[in-house]
């Protein structure tokens, strides 16, 4: 007999549903497309047809531990209500938890998703078994989740870490949130990309906009590229958003003082471009990374990436502060959503 549980991964453009072991093994996973444009009651009756098939195909080899769905936006956690979400319009104040319990007959958690993907990796990823760490997930903006003894952290009421909206600079640029200089908006994809636009603008980018110009999907991944090709616009693109990500992980090094800081999303791929800046913005910004800095920072990625658990003992047991590289990338919010139902009991 093999008990196992459903985690939902809901974004604004993929939806997938996947059964997950007790023990962690993916046992089967559904993608499908996350039809918006046809309202919300299409995109949860999609899910829970999903979810009741699963369920009741594992069902037969073990007891199902209950369903975990992670969301982007700002949860309510008492009331199960997505107060705000960029990736899904119209979803805001609406009740998604009630709703779906409605159609499935049964109780489910609803988190928000950099939070499920900050417990995937603490459960089974970079940080696994570091009880205290957080996720930094760098996509279109920034998002984070802080895992507090094993547990999720959600802060007075499931809002808890906005990593993305913290200011970085007073009179900076607008943000969708409505403050200006937030962190997103110099550590993100769509920055990087502004700042290739700018750079462009200035007619002293000429790689660039040739790249702009023949790329009909330019975008992050292609400055990324040009970078590691050796091109001085984009590296220095580059160059600025390891520095603008330092500053946000040195404030939440010196706040929170955790193990690990576990950096995931699309552009943590392009972590030799920006690496360099973040740890030497690191190192004078942060009197605690100082303290408590590996002897090569750059090393320590490497070794939790390759040599698995036992080089993270190591770098614990001698209490340093680790930044290191999500492993379970796409997968990791699938994971945690899972394990969510499990640990509510």
């Amino acid at each position: 007999m093999q008990d196992f549980s459903i985690g939902v991964d809901l974004g604004g453009t993929n939806l997938r549903i996947a059964a997950v072991s007790g023990q962690g093994h993916l046992l089967e996973k559904v993608t499908l497309g996350t039809k918006v444009a046809l309202g919300r009651d299409h995109v949860i009756n999609e899910m829970c047809d999903a979810i009741q098939r699963l369920s009741a195909k594992y069902k037969e080899a073990g007891k199902l531990l209950g369903a975990g769905i992670g969301i982007p936006g700002i949860i309510d956690m008492q009331t199960g209500m997505l107060r705000k979400s960029a990736n899904l319009p119209g979803w805001d104040d609406y009740p998604v938890r009630a709703e779906i319990e409605r159609r499935l007959g049964a109780r489910v958690v609803l988190e928000n998703d950099a939070n499920v993907a900050a417990l995937g990796e603490q459960w089974l990823g970079a940080a696994r078994g570091v009880p205290n760490m957080a996720v930094v997930t760098l996509g279109t903006g920034i998002g984070g989740g802080i895992v507090l003894g094993g547990k999720i952290w959600h802060g007075m009421n499931g809002m808890a870490g906005e990593f993305g909206h913290v200011t970085l600079e007073p009179e900076g640029h607008p943000c969708g949130c409505g403050n200006r200089g937030c962190a997103e908006q110099y550590a993100s994809a769509s920055a990087i990309v502004r700042m290739a636009r700018e750079a462009i603008a200035s007619g002293e980018a000429p790689s660039l906009a040739k790249a702009a110009s023949s790329d009909a999907e330019f975008g992050a991944k292609s400055i990324y590229n040009l970078a590691i090709q050796g091109d001085e616009h984009a590296r220095r693109i580059f160059r600025s958003f390891g520095r603008s990500l330092g500053i946000l992980l040195a404030g939440l090094i010196n706040v929170l003082n955790l193990d690990m800081f576990v950096i995931g999303g699309g552009v943590s791929s392009a972590w030799d471009a920006y690496a360099p800046n973040m740890f030497e913005e690191l190192r004078e910004r942060s009197l605690v990374y100082a303290a408590t800095a590996p002897t090569d920072p750059l090393r320590s990625d490497s070794l939790g990436k390759e040599e698995g658990a036992s080089a993270q003992t190591e770098s614990r047991s001698e209490r340093k502060t680790i930044i290191t590289r999500a492993l379970l990338g796409s997968d990791a919010g699938l994971y945690g959503a899972a394990r969510v139902p499990v640990m509510a009991g």
